[in-house]
């Protein structure tokens, strides 16, 4: 028995949200294994009805669960950042959910902008430090809002969260993955400071992961070579901000954010499961939102919780609606409404 928080979010989150449940549901039944879920109302229309974006006593509620399904997050009504810092990275904050885990997986049958790239091509998976680095929000302003003004904003790199960060992509990498190489992603010729700590904590873990090939390249080089030679890669760990900039490419490379699915995640303890696009207000209740995403997300989760089998032949399930049912990936294309493609996953599966 597993208990899962459910937090459908704002805009479409809560048809994206469905859709994962139902597949996950059908999951429950073929595998044997149980869910209880509860649901709760963060996000957008709580703050603007209560001005709350994250109770104390919920964050504290959130710890006991085995696992948080979140939908997306994003309303037009309020302000950006409010609900970004307020709950998105207060829970990764607050849960200490170190590591963001983005799978960059093209599926037969799904168009990518890359020329001659297919499914054989585009297979690697990005760790990115989820709780330190440039988000940690070391800074601040002096003489703000005169000629002179001065705004900083700090790095912080703590061994502890760069090595914690790094032995969870060599165990991911030696467990996970059949090529078993690593390569960090970095920028050691310019932020002298942040990236000797990387490297040098990179290779001196190596040792103690053998079968592991190490490879380094600075992000701006990374940045070409996904869309280059996508086949390099398997497994690329990063720190925070380069992490959001690259994982983005990697949806669009796998196909667009309608198939793009992370995990926020601290072994042993509650982890949270997300579609990586926004909330998309403007297709809400219209039925017509990807949920594949979402469904994706669902399978990270039971993979997470143990439930490997299962977690495999949801994405084996949807592989199979991408190369044989749908139209497009994209909102309003996919030839199918977003329940309808829900019931493909849950029938292929």
């Amino acid at each position: 028995m597993y208990k899962i928080a459910v937090l459908p979010g704002d805009g479409t989150g809560l048809e994206m949200v469905t859709e994962g449940l139902k597949v996950l549901q059908a999951a429950e039944e073929k595998f044997g294994f149980k869910m209880e879920t509860v649901n709760y109302d963060l996000g957008g229309d709580r703050y603007l009805r209560t001005g709350e974006v994250l109770p104390e006593s919920v964050l504290e509620e959130l710890k006991q669960f085995d696992a948080i399904f979140l939908g997306a997050i994003g309303h037009p009504d309020v302000k950006p950042g409010i609900l970004e810092k307020g709950l998105l990275l207060q829970l990764r904050f607050q849960l200490d959910l170190y590591v963001n885990l983005r799978p960059v997986k093209l599926f037969p049958g799904v168009s990518t902008p890359l020329k001659d790239k297919g499914p054989e091509d585009i297979d690697f998976v990005v760790v990115r430090e989820n709780t330190e680095g440039l988000y940690a929000g070391a800074g601040g302003f002096l003489r703000k809002g005169t000629p002179q003004e001065v705004a900083v904003q700090e790095s912080v790199n703590t061994r502890f969260g760069v090595e914690r960060c790094l032995r969870y992509a060599f165990d991911y990498c030696r467990d996970k993955r059949q090529r078993k190489k690593l390569t960090l992603c970095g920028k050691t010729n310019v932020l002298t400071y942040a990236f000797d700590l990387w490297e040098r904590a990179f290779h001196e873990l190596g040792p103690e992961y053998p079968g592991i090939e190490r490879d380094y390249a600075h992000v701006d080089a990374i940045s070409m070579w996904m869309v280059k030679n996508p086949e390099w890669f398997d497994v690329i760990v990063t720190d925070n901000l380069f992490g959001d900039i690259i994982t983005d490419l990697g949806a669009m490379i796998q196909g667009g954010m309608g198939i793009a699915a992370g995990g926020n995640i601290h072994p042993g303890q509650v982890s949270m499961f997300e579609p990586i696009g926004g909330s998309a207000p403007k297709y809400t209740g219209q039925g017509v939102i990807n949920p594949l995403a979402s469904i994706c997300a669902g399978a990270m989760m039971l993979d997470h919780l143990g439930e490997t089998g299962a977690a495999e032949r949801i994405e084996k399930a949807v592989a199979g609606v991408c190369s044989s049912k749908l139209k497009s990936l994209n909102a309003g294309q996919m030839g199918y409404s977003t329940s309808e493609v829900g019931d493909l996953v849950v029938e292929a599966l």
